[in-house]
């Protein structure tokens, strides 16, 4: 019995960073606190579009509060790049940052 690992070849690097990048989740998305946006409003977008249960939500919304930001969400960068705008657009200070 061969035991032996074998991989397809014609997968680009590309193709195989994503995929250790969505194993390994080496990105934040990251809220920041302003003085424009109100808790509700950021319990809602972080429910809605990080799909945060209330209970995760408001304690994020706590930690931006207090401490200026709070990686709200890990994974890839093709992951959270979507959700950060949606909060951008949304009026929240985000960014996706290496961690």
């Amino acid at each position: 019995m061969n035991n032996t690992l074998t991989y397809n070849s014609n997968i680009s690097t590309e193709e195989k960073v994503e995929v250790i990048e969505d194993l390994i989740g080496g990105y934040a998305l990251v809220i920041f606190n302003d003085d424009v946006n109100t808790f509700d409003h950021v319990i809602d977008c972080l429910m809605k579009y990080c799909e945060h249960t209330p209970e995760q939500a408001e304690q994020c919304s706590v930690i931006i509060h207090f401490k200026g930001k709070c990686a709200v969400k890990h994974g890839s960068s093709k992951s959270l790049s979507p959700i950060c705008d949606a909060l951008c657009r949304k009026g929240l200070s985000a960014t996706v940052e290496i961690v």
